[in-house]
């Protein structure tokens, strides 16, 4: 914590690590299922791998910049270095006990027991031989002579000690070392014959290690131990308009792997002078040595064998099928009236049949779409196919620096321009991050737009486990902004203007804070007034200090906030009418409502930004009124909901204890209830794919 000025202000690495602690919580929980708890697990290794690719490498970036410069920019990224170090270091023991000391013992109890090199028994060992033969053709054992092979960002590695001659030395040898990749074309986890009914599971890395000395053969081998080096991830593009962008983007992409070190994780059992060969071998930083354990990159026990045990994992939940799944046009049904869709608790069935009724519907002329991240097998993306080889006129906007998801949108834009769909690509300075749908079509001579607007991708893998809400409309003001996002987006716009929408970088930022002001103004004036505010991220500092200036006027404001928050609430003389949650549960808490209620008139805007400067500033995104009661209703149901969850919630205070909410009272899980209280007006959807057993599709 930090203060500038008066008003407190979270630092943004802490809040986000206080985060992933949450994760982390949910591994510990007895209540949870085993399966999950495995599955969190991996996400927290996930989630600080990422952490250490995007915000380490920044903050090491900053190292090499002036201290006048960073004194301007208002960081010391030394400081903040090392407490994210500390922070981290203790998460990390945290992860240990939490694996080795309640789930391994849990999964004991359910006769399934994790065995290392030392444990096996001698069928075992013979099956083993047998599984090693097959896979050598993975394997590539090197022996560090000469220069430095090239360690691979996230590439797991073991390092052992190598002594000439299969016989005793007799006289000193100088150390030599040997450097085994465990390889990802492999299973990370391997299924031993059972021995007395018990179900026996081993690490590859263990594998490798028990048959050390045969895959260095000729060799003497010593103790082995696991290394791992992350590498920037960051693009660090200039977005120049001489660059042909999409170009710059695979280069990059490619260039990626080759990234500076923001960590090298090494085994803390490993000696000395191995560590310090390491060091000097790889030209490594002393800032870039980061002990660890015996096994690294455990974002892979999401693989970990469960053996069908009932119990083991969360039992699968079928979404329920959506009023526009039942009808026999969606695009009519549209036309009628305005629709919400709630996912995952809802199948995603209605976007794909709103996207392929107009590739088939002979009066639709036009189909317009922006695209984030997009599965590999996309069945929007082939109905655009479609829609092209039918005649239509479509575009595509793919936005090609979604962090990770270059490569896929690269491989999809390609596809769409080969089968004749006008395709665009990022904008120079900006990323497109609003989700939209523009549906063009004729019906009885006259001009009809019909409109998807969502807060989530349109990616019907993640809509399994993201809590998303996609609003389906052919409100003319509604579909006339969307009109006019695409106009910008397409360059025949430079400065749209918005009825309904509220659009960054054109005005989001000055419409939420009007937004807040009228709250102030109400509170002064003796009218009602509150704010309900959900989002995943809440870091820009300036609508921090707008929030905290209501707070000081005695507005009454909630908040629910997945990831970072830099907001202190309860502060006495600036947030004590504040209260702040964070919900982590099976699914991932990634839509974002804004409800303002200055004068006892309820104004409710979904939208796909959060409250950060690069969403508010240097992104194309979307915040869309919910005009229909009806809908209002249901989206006010899952904030009440949330609000009193005391199952989930763990609540945000200046300190980032991570406390849960008080369970007194009924019990409430907000996303359980929720399903219920749609299920209410539904029945499932015995045809639409389960939803994942495991969380470990998000929570990053």
């Amino acid at each position: 914590m930090h203060t500038k000025g008066a008003a407190p202000i979270v630092d943004r690495e802490v809040s986000w690590l206080a985060f992933n602690a949450r994760v982390l919580q949910e591994a510990a929980d007895p209540a949870v299922p085993l399966g999950a708890r495995l599955d969190f697990l991996a996400i927290f290794s996930s989630n600080l791998d990422e952490f250490f690719r995007v915000r380490v490498a920044s903050l090491r970036s900053l190292l090499r910049l002036s201290r006048k410069s960073t004194q301007r920019l208002d960081v010391q990224p030394k400081r903040q270095l090392a407490r994210i170090h500390r922070i981290v270091d203790a998460q990390q023991v945290r992860f240990g006990e939490i694996f080795r000391d309640r789930v391994l013992p849990a999964l004991g109890a359910h006769g399934i027991h994790l065995v290392d090199d030392t444990g096996v028994s001698r069928t075992q060992a013979a099956w083993l031989r047998q599984e090693l033969e097959r896979m050598r053709p993975y394997i590539e054992p090197i022996v560090l002579d000469g220069e430095a092979p090239f360690l691979e960002n996230r590439g797991l590695y073991l390092i052992v000690e190598l002594l000439a001659g299969a016989g005793p030395s007799i006289a000193p040898e100088p150390m030599r070392y040997g450097l085994l990749r465990i390889p990802d074309e492999l299973p990370r986890f391997l299924t031993l014959p059972p021995v007395d009914d018990r179900r026996c599971v081993i690490f590859l890395d263990d594998v490798l290690r028990l048959h050390m000395a045969t895959l260095f053969e000729g060799w003497r081998t010593g103790p082995a131990f696991a290394v791992k080096l992350t590498r920037d991830a960051e693009l660090n593009l200039e977005d120049e308009y001489s660059v042909d962008l999409v170009e710059a983007i695979r280069r990059s992409v490619k260039r990626r792997a080759l990234g500076v070190p923001s960590r090298f994780l090494y085994d803390q059992q490993a000696p000395h002078g191995m560590v310090l060969y390491l060091r000097n071998r790889f030209e490594l930083e002393e800032e870039d040595l980061v002990p660890g354990g015996r096994y690294h990159n455990l974002n892979d026990l999401a693989e970990f064998p469960r053996f069908g045990i009932p119990g083991l994992s969360p039992p699968p939940v079928a979404p329920l099928v959506h009023p526009l799944c039942d009808v026999a046009s969606v695009l009519d049904a549209v036309a009628a009236r305005d629709h919400l869709l709630h996912l995952p608790y809802q199948t995603f069935e209605p976007v794909t049949r709103f996207v392929e009724e107009a590739a088939a519907d002979p009066g639709v002329e036009e189909i317009w779409i922006t695209l984030y991240r997009v599965p590999r097998e996309s069945a929007v993306v082939n109905a655009l196919v479609d829609a092209a080889a039918h005649g239509k006129k479509v575009t595509a906007f793919v936005e090609v620096k979604a962090r990770f998801d270059e490569e896929t949108n690269l491989e999809h834009g390609g596809r769409l321009e080969a089968a004749g769909v006008r395709t665009l690509y990022s904008l120079p300075g900006l990323k497109v991050h609003c989700k939209l749908i523009l549906v063009v079509r004729r019906n009885d001579g006259a001009e009809q737009r019909l409109a998807c607007l969502s807060t989530g991708n349109f990616n019907e893998r993640t809509a399994r486990v993201y809590a998303d809400h996609a609003l389906f409309t052919a409100d003319p003001r509604m579909t006339e902004d969307v009109r006019r996002v695409f106009a910008y987006l397409t360059g025949e716009e430079k400065q749209p203007r918005f009825t309904q929408l509220l659009v960054a970088p054109f005005g989001l930022r000055r419409a939420f804070n009007r937004h807040i002001d009228r709250e102030t103004e109400a509170v002064k004036a003796g009218q009602p007034a509150g704010m309900i505010l959900k989002m995943n991220s809440l870091e820009d500092v300036k609508m921090v200090r707008r929030l905290y200036r209501a707070s000081r006027a005695g507005v009454p404001i909630r908040l629910i906030v997945r990831g970072i928050c830099r907001l202190a609430p309860g502060v006495e003389g600036h947030s004590e009418t504040i209260e702040a949650r964070s919900i982590v549960d099976r699914y991932l808490e990634h839509a974002r409502i804004h409800l303002f209620q200055a004068g006892g008139r309820e104004v409710l805007y979904l939208a796909s930004a959060d409250w950060m400067s690069r969403n508010l500033n240097r992104r194309v995104e979307v915040a869309f009124p919910v005009h229909d009661p009806e809908l209002r209703r249901e989206l006010r149901a899952l904030l009440d909901l949330q609000l009193a969850d005391n199952r989930k919630a763990r609540i945000l205070d200046r300190r980032q204890t991570n406390a849960y909410a008080s369970a007194a009272g009924p019990p409430v899980r907000a996303q359980v209830d929720f399903q219920r209280y749609l299920e209410r007006r539904a029945r499932p959807a015995a045809r639409s794919t389960p939803l994942v057993t495991s969380p470990t599709e998000g929570h990053r």
